[in-house]
């Protein structure tokens, strides 16, 4: 399974063996997506499908292998099954027969570490309806609802649809805008898009077009330049721009050339407030100036692409980062949501980019193991501007002077 190239909620459905999963999962689809079995051991990898639920839209739900399979490849299954744990927005434990031991408690436990919300449904109730003491368990001890259903007759689905509805957090299926709260109605933004060898052949990148979008959707006006254009076009624009978006790898041209009482920002920095871990890279970005002799940098990339010879995250940031600092780096580049290599503590900090091709919730989660560490984190966009010198520009929109300015060294 492809994970982290969906920006849908994703919904998780967790369980041991035989438990029904996949025939919730066909329930919930309305269509035979998972095999059904009474062998216990047939879903061995995870399988999604985007299904669409009332009141939230579009999700992605999926299907686990059992959390209590054993063996040698069993454990390679139940490892795939925690690892979905950090891509999920929901999750739903799916128990029969009143069975509530340790691999529910320690799923439980996953749960509650990585802050995801879940609920329990008691399947099979054709065969054991759920017992007053478990419905006691799961209200006093957990505080979770617990839902009794059959797959065989799903009668209350609706009751299982409401409580998907009652329980996924809004802001996994609520986007908050993009640059729609600095904006009023007739307001004209300029996009700087550069053209070069990193542009996709035809088309603009996702999140150009997620910000035109969202200028449009705040009855804005969307104006989009290269580079190059950016000083002829400034001198005729009238009315000027109220705000300035620019491609990071010119941050210093659009600063040069954008007039100072014009507030600019980049294409990451927008995506970093909306979906990224906004508060702790205010907080990790002014460790650049800290970086030492030796010490490794990770850069996490949300989706996986060709490289070419001036990449962004594998070419030009170390570049940047190196000359900046005068100091000796070694850097790790990790795609997708692969697993990193190495413990979190070996690194000195952590670059996430801008997430386009994920959730909020997984990006978090991707950050998490860095920040529970006191590992610095910061963004593409932001670790940029700041080794430019111009982070406190960059950030200023969405701050309104409400951090400490930043002393670069």
């Amino acid at each position: 399974m492809t994970k982290g190239r969906d920006t849908k909620p994703h919904i998780g459905i967790f369980g041991r063996r035989n438990n029904g999963k996949s025939s919730l999962i066909n329930v919930l689809t309305g269509q035979e997506i998972a095999i059904v079995s009474d062998i216990a051991g047939t879903t061995t990898d995870p399988v999604k499908k985007s299904i669409e639920i009332a009141g939230i839209g579009p999700v992605v739900v999926i299907d686990t292998a059992g959390i209590d399979d054993s063996g040698e490849i069993g454990l390679k299954r139940v490892g795939k099954t925690r690892e979905i744990l950090k891509i999920i927005d929901l999750a739903i434990l799916v128990i029969v027969n009143n069975e509530f031991e340790e691999p529910e408690k320690q799923l439980i436990r996953d749960f509650h570490a990585l802050d995801l919300p879940w609920f329990i449904i008691h399947n099979k109730s054709d065969v054991a309806k759920i017992t007053p003491e478990l419905v006691k368990l799961a209200h006093d001890v957990y505080a979770v609802p617990v839902i009794n259903f059959s797959a065989l007759v799903p009668d209350n689905i609706e009751e299982v649809i409401a409580l998907i509805r009652k329980t996924i957090p809004e802001t996994a299926f609520r986007k908050q805008t993009l640059v729609g709260d600095l904006i009023s109605y007739g307001d004209l933004v300029l996009l700087i898009t550069p053209i070069d060898i990193e542009a996709p052949e035809g088309r603009m990148i996702l999140p150009q077009v997620q910000v035109i979008r969202d200028v449009l959707d705040h009855d804005g006006i969307a104006v989009v330049c290269k580079e190059r254009e950016v000083d002829a076009f400034l001198k005729k624009m009238n009315p000027k721009p109220v705000l300035v978006i620019t491609d990071s790898q010119v941050f210093p041209k659009a600063d040069a050339s954008v007039p100072k009482e014009i507030p600019l920002t980049s294409f990451s920095i927008v995506l970093a407030r909306q979906k990224g871990d906004f508060i702790n890279y205010i907080k990790g970005t002014p460790h650049l100036s800290m970086l030492r002799d030796g010490d490794r940098l990770l850069i996490l990339e949300s989706c996986t692409h060709h490289v070419s010879c001036d990449d962004i995250g594998r070419v030009k940031i170390p570049r940047w980062l190196t000359n900046y600092s005068g100091k000796r780096l070694e850097f790790d580049v990790v795609a997708g949501l692969n697993k990193i290599s190495r413990p979190i503590t070996e690194y000195a900090m952590v670059i996430q980019c801008g997430g386009c091709m994920i959730t909020r919730k997984q990006i978090i989660s991707r950050l998490k193991p860095a920040v529970d560490a006191g590992i610095p984190v910061t963004n593409y966009g932001m670790a940029i501007a700041y080794v430019h010198g111009i982070y406190n520009r960059a950030i200023a929109p969405f701050t309104k002077n409400t951090i400490e300015k930043v002393d670069y060294l």
